[in-house]
């Protein structure tokens, strides 16, 4: 294999990743607008199509790319299966959170997620432990995502982890602290290109190499029959997992604050619009491409022993070095695109939910203040970077399972403060704070102790018991204040 030619494509990708971070350096800059709705938000200037790769890209991931097509490389077509269920996970966050979340974010000058919980329910406990549950959750995200983009750099060019972890998180570091929320969008939307072109590369060139789609379910079937069932070997994907999935990676990341963000960052009605149509086509494409390459490249390349491995193995085994460097960089740009966001979302979380709000809430219109918090910012987005790469120099052999794990920590914190307080009037502080900590605390366990509940996935029972301790602990406590009722709904 021609290494040159293999990364002579992802050369070009990240020499155009960081033009754009060059770029957008200069706007924040110019922005008219204030440094922080520049920096953390874009200043709400999205389109549509923008809109629509943001969403896909943040949402598809390392586990997208290399931990899921990994597993459904030892499950088969079941876990194929059970990756289509979030094929409506961008039509169901802008459906439900989209045209409210953008009105009541801008009437409230919101820039994160928290700004929005704080506006809500007026509780310094809610923002103090939605932020602290942001970034801790969000750091086990990302040390899946380094080790994703790291495994990929080690297979594609022979360096060491170490090595591609280093020049991996340099790239992703750099291109976040230099240009904010809109150096993420627009890199977001030229990563779901690669991803698109890639994935539909990497499939063609599968089916080619297995002599058609006939001989290669022969071969799986041969292999183990269960490979094209869908349930899979051992009956691991049952329907009461399937359903409580679709809740995991489909219901659920409505309340995912990297996803919930964007809905506050669109120019209006017309973008939103559009970006549910495309979103909606541009993830069911990626998730079955990806996921069906994993399960048919078993019999192409039988003997894989670390999930992990496979895509970049796959890749650089059967299409051409060329081809093979342009599918690298879907991968690489599925990954860096989820980081970036996250990345981003941290240090809003640090800069502006605890910072600005409660040690120096003063700051942005002192004499000097800006620069002082641009600064700040950063640091932050870089400190958070270094911390997330140093704890992802000694990875677990699985990275699906870690990035699921964040998912679900998110779900349980944010969820239902955030469609709750929303739509429902009565929803206040001692609801949304009781949920939040009995939520995280009860996904934890269930976590270590329990695994799976009646055959579903404990994400389920979690978002049941937290729902029920919001709801009897709002009616048991005294209604939200009229300020507040008539700020969201008067």
């Amino acid at each position: 294999m021609n290494n040159t030619a293999v990364l002579l494509p992802m050369i070009v990708y990240l020499g155009i990743i960081y033009w754009l971070a060059v770029y957008t350096s200069k706007l924040i800059a110019k922005s008219g607008g204030g440094f922080v709705q520049e920096y953390f938000l874009g200043s709400r200037g999205m389109g549509g199509f923008v809109l629509a790769m943001t969403l896909v890209a943040t949402y598809t991931s390392a586990s997208s790319f290399i931990g899921g097509p990994g597993v459904a490389y030892n499950m088969g077509l079941g876990w194929v299966l059970l990756a289509m269920i979030q094929l409506p996970t961008a039509f169901l966050t802008l459906g439900v959170l989209g045209k409210k979340f953008a009105i009541v974010s801008r009437k409230i000058n919101a820039v994160t997620i928290n700004d929005f919980l704080w506006e809500r329910y007026q509780n310094r406990g809610v923002v103090i432990l939605g932020s602290v549950s942001l970034i801790l959750f969000f750091v086990a995200a990302m040390v899946a995502q380094f080790i994703g983009g790291a495994r990929l750099f080690e297979a594609a060019t022979g360096v060491s982890y170490n090595v591609g972890l280093a020049i991996f998180a340099v790239t992703v570091i750099v291109y976040t602290t230099a240009g904010g929320f809109r150096a993420v969008v627009l890199t977001d939307a030229v990563q779901g290109i690669v991803m698109v072109i890639g994935t539909l590369a990497l499939l063609v060139g599968i089916v080619n190499y297995g002599g058609g789609m006939t001989n290669i379910i022969n071969t799986l079937k041969a292999a183990d029959p269960a490979l094209i069932t869908p349930f899979g070997p051992g009956n691991f994907v049952s329907k009461p997992y399937i359903l409580s999935f679709w809740v995991l990676v489909g219901f659920g990341v409505i309340g995912l604050p990297h996803t919930a963000v964007r809905c506050m960052g669109y120019k209006d009605s017309k973008s939103m619009h559009r970006a549910m149509v495309v979103g909606t086509f541009v993830i069911g494409f990626l998730m079955l491409g990806m996921h069906l390459a994993g399960a048919l490249g078993r019999a192409v390349l039988p003997g894989v022993t670390v999930g992990d491995l496979l895509m970049p193995q796959l890749t650089l085994k059967i299409l051409p070095p060329v081809i093979a460097g342009l599918f690298l960089a879907g991968p690489l740009a599925a990954i860096m695109s989820t980081i970036d966001s996250q990345l981003i979302l941290a240090s809003a979380a640090i800069v502006k939910d605890l910072y600005l709000n409660y040690i120096n809430p003063g700051i942005e219109t002192a004499q000097g203040g800006s620069k002082r918090l641009q600064r700040i910012s950063f640091y932050s987005t870089a400190l958070i970077g270094i911390i997330v790469f140093l704890a992802a120099i000694k990875p677990p052999e699985l990275i699906v399972w870690l990035n699921l794990f964040a998912f679900g920590g998110l779900e349980a914190a944010f969820l239902w403060p955030v469609i709750l307080g929303l739509y429902w009037k009565r929803a206040n502080a001692a609801g949304a704070l009781a949920s939040m900590a009995v939520g995280i605390t009860a996904y934890i366990y269930f976590d270590r102790m329990i695994k799976r509940f009646m055959g579903m996935h404990i994400i389920v029972p979690v978002l049941a018991i937290a729902l029920v301790v919001f709801v009897a602990a709002s009616l048991m406590t005294r209604e939200p204040e009229e300020g507040i009722i008539q700020k969201f709904w008067g």
